[in-house]
């Protein structure tokens, strides 16, 4: 399934959100400092498409399809922003860099650099 950067972005902040407890609207509003209205109509979109599931006590939870698609974006971060950083890039400027690069990077050229970073270890 193909599906939006913002969408992703949703996906991924709800994503790591979770590791620290439940998943409400709010959290997900301060996280990615949107308007309430905006997370509101953003989450009942993703929960039409089943990517997410809003329980009757509000609770946002991944569906297995958005958290196949949360987890790959959150990998992608993840080492990007290790890579930029072994290239010398500081921290903060890497993990903006990567948020941007994940989105649009190919799999082939992810995973070469997945590969290599992982040979240097």
């Amino acid at each position: 399934m193909k599906i939006g950067e913002s969408a992703e972005m949703y996906l991924e902040t709800i994503l790591i959100l979770s590791k620290k407890g439940d998943v409400h609207a709010i959290d997900i509003v301060r996280a990615m400092n949107f308007s309430r209205p905006t997370v509101s109509i953003a989450i009942h979109n993703l929960e039409k498409e089943k990517l997410l599931k809003i329980s009757e006590e509000d609770h946002i939870t991944l569906e297995p399809a958005g958290l196949e698609i949360a987890e790959k974006i959150y990998e992608r971060h993840t080492v990007l922003t290790e890579m930029l950083v072994k290239i010398g890039v500081s921290e903060k400027i890497a993990a903006e860099d990567a948020c941007k690069m994940e989105h649009d990077i190919s799999d082939e050229t992810f995973n070469c650099i997945k590969n290599h970073i992982q040979k240097s270890k």
